[in-house]
């Protein structure tokens, strides 16, 4: 591992045992934490979604996020389906400052490249701006609340 890397491994989740690491990250940070009500938390889209998940050399979940990509992604991406949609970033209370977070949102850019789709669009916390801009990502649209909370639309070329 190089200095200043992310103390986890990347990947995309495959398994049931993933996927359920991954929706009991969500379900801390966000039901738990964020007071996101749990029936808004979970939706259709995630059958369909690719998910990553960082693990640590334990192979214990330290995040998750999710990209949605096709028809799934055009109502966030304004109707582009070369864009994909991340979102459902979270990463463990535990994890958080270590670099786990960026590198969840590389491992959803490379899923989304090798989807062939050509930018990533994201609907960000605004106290999260400036970590996706660091990032790479740009913001667009006036801010909109989702979930209670105020977020603005960010995207960032493939």
């Amino acid at each position: 591992m190089n200095p200043g890397a992310a103390p986890c491994v990347t990947r995309r989740a495959v398994d049931e045992s993933d996927l359920a690491a991954c929706f009991q990250v969500r379900k801390d940070v966000f039901v738990g934490e964020q007071q996101v009500p749990e029936e808004i938390e979970y939706d259709a889209h995630d059958s369909t979604a690719v998910h990553v998940i960082a693990v640590d050399a334990s192979g214990s979940a330290l995040g998750t996020g999710r990209l949605l990509h096709g028809e799934a992604a055009a109502g966030k991406t304004g109707g582009d389906l070369t864009v994909g949609s991340l979102g459902r970033l979270a990463v463990t209370r535990e994890a958080r400052g270590l670099g786990v977070g960026a590198a969840l949102v590389r491992a959803v850019e490379e899923e989304a490249r090798t989807l062939g789709l050509s930018a990533v669009d994201l609907h960000a916390q605004t106290h999260a701006l400036g970590f996706y801009e660091r990032l790479g990502y740009t913001a667009y649209g006036p801010e909109f609340p989702d979930a209670g909370m105020p977020h603005r639309a960010m995207r960032r070329a493939l």
